[in-house]
């Protein structure tokens, strides 16, 4: 266990990160969350992350609500990631301990955080798979 507590993002992370434009339409997310088993992606704007959009924001276009009964499948597939994206996030750098991204998952009900490095530039992504495995490797030893 004391290789898990010595352990950081840097360690463990996925550093080919897939991201998304503002651009990209709900039809085009769809495709990516069914070609990947990944539970976000970061949104991107030239090199600068602006965002993340899950597949609970992709979700939440289809809400039924009062106002909107029956919304049109193909013109809610048309709609834009800067729409659905959250633009605040909780992020870490490489150097962040295990220990913490487990506890801002575990706190948070996150799948998955970006890595950023001292510019804002995105260097990675850990995920709940990623600490799982961190997690066992350290059990083996």
């Amino acid at each position: 266990m004391h290789r898990f507590l010595e352990a950081s993002a840097g360690d463990y992370m996925t550093r080919i990160v897939r991201t998304v434009l503002r651009e990209t339409t709900m039809r085009d997310l769809q495709k990516m969350f069914d070609e990947v088993d990944f539970n976000c992606f970061p949104v991107r704007d030239n090199d600068e992350i602006v965002g993340l959009v899950t597949k609970f924001d992709f979700l939440k276009c289809f809400v039924f609500t009062p106002a909107r009964m029956v919304p049109n499948y193909d013109e809610l597939l048309s709609r834009r990631v800067a729409e659905v994206m959250t633009t605040e996030f909780i992020y870490v750098d490489a150097g962040t301990k295990l220990t913490r991204v487990l506890e801002l998952m575990v706190d948070h009900r996150m799948k998955s955080i970006p890595v950023l490095n001292s510019e804002q530039r995105l260097v990675g992504i850990i995920a709940r798979e990623d600490i799982m495995k961190a997690l066992a490797g350290s059990a083996r030893r």
